[in-house]
């Protein structure tokens, strides 16, 4: 099969070369899928769920930090005002963390 056609086997055989372990686990429906198309179809994807289970947590922070305008609007073009409120912003997510759900 030529890997240009199927960038994600492509993608797989490029980690492996380099030995590097998946983070993210395989779908259900891809699984499926393989285990339907049988030796041909390679075997599953490993992957280390400990990472998996921090990434989850970094993602879940960026994406509230995201969430927050001020980052998106025109006043925010250095590095320094930029900073000036996400120091804040992230301070405040991790002190909501800390309550008790209501």
């Amino acid at each position: 099969m030529d890997s240009h056609h199927d960038p994600p086997r492509a993608n797989l055989a490029h980690l492996r070369r380099r030995r590097i372990e998946a983070v993210i686990p395989e779908k259900e429906d891809q699984a499926a899928n393989r285990k339907k198309t049988g030796r041909r179809s390679g075997r599953p994807v490993s992957h280390d769920a400990e990472l998996h289970r921090d990434r989850n947590t970094v993602e879940r922070r960026i994406n509230k930090i995201k969430a927050w305008r001020g980052p998106a609007t025109r006043y925010d073009k250095t590095l320094e005002s930029y900073l000036a409120g996400l120091h804040p912003r992230d301070a405040i997510i991790s002190l909501r963390s800390l309550r008790p759900p209501t």
